[in-house]
């Protein structure tokens, strides 16, 4: 079964570091986007939309603090900070900025992978919410991004995928469609309608058993959407 692979940002200025770091993440089958400076770190945030961000703190145009809180302003995405600065205080501003981890450089493999996992797990579910989805006969595991039907394999896009996970952290209430383009396609487009549209149409050909009566994608007239799950 296929996966549509999650893309994990790399703000890092050691080019060493970051091959090691892409290396590891593409051997799980990441997509690793790379930034070495704040600035483009920010860039490739708001361009990307990536799913998890590892961030250094020691970076040459700013410290990576203040680059989690310029991306927390705007974005849910989990950030993962790791580092050679081992003060607490350190950690405690990275967590206080809106990191949901702290690895301490040198790293342990095994160990950054698993916090990797336990992220982007954490980001498509909520204490009460599962990140298997059950619509009807189609079940869409949000997690590894695998989702199959009567027919089989079904092939959504990883932007599919993100306004799906988007819907399920409030499954069964209504989502407005400013919140829907702002986690998803960033703020820079907010207003952007029409791009939402499409994308619902498109999840509804493939997910529903009548695109034209959707069942579980719901229209909330001049509000947003609902996602109703069994």
């Amino acid at each position: 079964m296929t996966q549509a692979m999650h893309q994990v940002l790399v703000v890092e200025d050691e080019r060493d570091i970051r091959n090691i770091l892409r290396a590891l993440l593409e051997t799980e089958h990441y997509r690793c986007i790379e930034a070495e400076t704040a600035a483009r770190g920010e860039i490739e945030a708001r361009s990307h939309k990536p799913d998890l961000i590892l961030v250094d703190l020691g970076l040459p145009d700013g410290n990576g603090v203040d680059l989690i809180r310029r991306i927390r302003a705007w974005s849910p995405v989990p950030i993962i900070v790791l580092s050679a600065r081992t003060m607490e205080e350190q950690k405690i501003a990275a967590l206080d900025a809106g990191a949901d981890d702290y690895i301490t450089k040198p790293f342990s493999t095994p160990e950054l992978l698993a916090r990797v996992r336990a992220a982007l797990r954490r980001n498509v579910r909520n204490s009460d919410q599962t990140p298997l989805l059950r619509l009807g006969a189609i079940q869409i595991d949000l997690t590894r991004r695998e989702s199959r039907g009567p027919q089989g394999e079904l092939r959504l896009t990883p932007l599919e995928y993100r306004v799906l996970e988007s819907l399920a952290r409030h499954t069964g209430l209504i989502v407005r469609q400013a919140q829907l383009i702002r986690e998803v396609w960033g703020p820079e487009r907010q207003g952007d309608t029409g791009s939402l549209r499409v994308c619902i149409k498109n999840l509804r050909a493939k997910i529903e058993p009548d695109p034209r009566r959707p069942k579980y994608l719901v229209t909330e007239a001049g509000l947003g959407y609902r996602l109703r799950a069994d």
